[in-house]
């Protein structure tokens, strides 16, 4: 009998896992659910496992694999940056991710955030809340179509919030190594180096996977090149911003303000970020939609599936991939 452990965060449903893999797969598959969380516990819980099922606050280290006899890690999320793909790789194990579960929910939900900052929605909320009625108590407001807005990074979800910006007819430029020019000029985009983007751009969405090359990618000298009616968006990971320089960048006034759906810890413990005027934070939130939730546990089940079949699953990860 095949075993797979999946994680208990709320995200991940063991009921569509028992039901899709009953339908796919011939052997009986034992599902366990359990508290992961740290390599330790992955270890002592996955133990006779064949596969696992972690979430975003679960590092799947080389230590643990070596510890474990697994066919399969199911990341369920798009990116992979808590995974040892090449220890995993090194010991025959399948790593795989559900890259597009999400790409219309994060898009929407970060040129959302930039439009809450831009229109100065929360600072407008509070006012009234607190018996206010002025419109300038959100002042200065710029208008969006005057305005050039950079993406970092332009994988799905970035062209997803293109297709949107389009529609308020913003400039828009993108930098990403990654894709050539002729395919970001048929979203309406202008290719343009990293340096480029923050001196030429009013916001920047953040959207680049968590990498060796993207920590901290977002810094003081980035911050720097940016105006003080500039938004920063970022709905990747938090680690790709410098959370210090944004933060200087917030108390001088040399930006107007920051949307952050993700944060260097979450859920965070006291961080300065977190409640102040110019920022508006969500709880890592922009992935959610109940379709997305479906789509999500639907395609990882179907990716142990795959493995347990024999079969190459949809979502695999390339460990030679270059935005490794």
């Amino acid at each position: 009998m095949a075993k797979v452990v999946l994680s208990s965060f709320p995200m991940i449903d063991p009921e569509t896992y028992r039901e899709v893999l009953g339908e796919r797969v011939d052997e009986p598959v034992e599902i366990e659910v359990a508290d992961l969380g740290s390599a330790e516990r992955v270890i002592e819980a996955a133990a006779g496992a064949d596969a696992v099922v972690t979430d975003i606050n679960t590092p799947v280290t080389a230590e643990a694999l070596a510890a474990l006899d697994l066919e399969v890690v199911v990341r369920s999320a798009v990116g992979v940056d808590n995974i040892d793909v090449g220890a995993a790789a090194d010991r025959g194990v399948t790593v795989t991710r559900v890259p597009d579960y999400c790409t219309d929910e994060v898009a929407t939900h970060s040129v959302s955030l930039l439009l809450a900052c831009l229109r100065s929605l929360k600072a407008y909320d509070d006012d009234v809340a607190a018996g206010g009625w002025s419109w300038e108590t959100g002042r200065p407001v710029r208008r969006v179509s005057a305005s050039t807005v950079g993406l970092l990074s332009f994988g799905p979800i970035a062209r997803r919030a293109a297709e949107q910006l389009v529609g308020f007819d913003a400039e828009l430029l993108a930098h990403d190594p990654f894709v050539d020019a002729d395919e970001m000029a048929e979203y309406g985009v202008e290719k343009v180096e990293f340096e480029a983007l923050f001196d030429r751009a009013d916001h920047v969405g953040v959207y680049a996977p968590l990498t060796d090359a993207t920590r901290g990618m977002v810094d003081a000298d980035a911050l720097a090149r940016l105006g003080e009616d500039s938004v920063v968006v970022n709905v990747s990971r938090g680690p790709v911003v410098d959370a210090d320089a944004l933060l200087d960048a917030l108390e001088s006034g040399s930006i107007k303000g920051a949307g952050l759906d993700v944060l260097a810890e979450e859920p965070p413990e006291d961080d300065p970020l977190v409640d102040r005027d110019d920022t508006v934070v969500t709880p890592h939130a922009a992935w959610y939609s109940e379709e997305a939730k479906n789509d999500l546990n639907r395609s990882g089940a179907a990716d142990v599936a795959a493995v347990f079949n024999g079969e190459t699953p949809a979502g695999r990860v390339d460990p030679d991939a270059d935005w490794l």
